[in-house]
């Protein structure tokens, strides 16, 4: 229960599905945005990586601006059973946010503004933080409990919704199963 435990804000909305309070890094361009980010545990964690993903648009070139998803090496091909949330939160997702991969991108249009043209790119991204990322608009779901089934988790205003119409219902679908037996992490 080290993220529970922790200074970041839970929600749980169902069986194994929760969403994280997250705040950008300290001086880097996400300084000053918050975000929900969903997590899903597999039926196999901790030896599977959880579906992790962001709730409200963020504009970086390793996390798809539609659906959320994360493109992280260490959470996608390379995780370990001696990772625990606390290390995505405090270590994986921070490090993403200051050190984009542009190589190797989910969102392509953030890729290229970045090598390309990295003062856009920067503008962009306090753009997207100021109009996406701000406290009073990610605060927690009210009303929500554990039999919610997250379907309102994301947060796209109505234009972003016609524009990724495409979005899957449900990116993050696993097997129901306990989670108070997922959220406990050895000392």
């Amino acid at each position: 229960m080290k993220l529970v435990m922790s200074d970041y804000e839970v929600s749980m909305h169902g069986e194994g599905a929760f969403t994280i309070l997250f705040h950008g890094p300290a001086d880097s361009l996400y300084e000053g945005g918050v975000w929900r980010v969903h997590v899903q545990f597999p039926e196999n964690y901790p030896y599977k990586s959880p579906s992790i993903g962001f709730c409200n648009v963020i504009y970086h070139p390793n996390i798809d601006v539609r659906s959320g998803s994360v493109c992280l090496d260490v959470i996608n091909q390379t995780w370990s059973p001696m990772f625990d949330l606390k290390n995505v939160f405090d270590v994986f997702l921070p490090q993403l946010l200051l050190y984009p991969n542009s190589s190797d991108p989910l969102n392509g249009e953030a890729a290229a503004l970045s090598l390309n043209d990295h003062e856009a790119y920067k503008a962009k991204v306090r753009e997207y933080v100021m109009k996406y990322a701000q406290e009073d608009k990610v605060s927690p779901i009210d009303g929500q409990d554990e039999d919610t089934d997250g379907d309102d988790l994301f947060d796209y205003e109505e234009e972003e919704e016609e524009e990724f119409s495409e979005i899957d219902d449900d990116p993050f679908k696993t097997e129901s199963f306990c989670v108070d037996n997922y959220l406990t992490t050895k000392s």
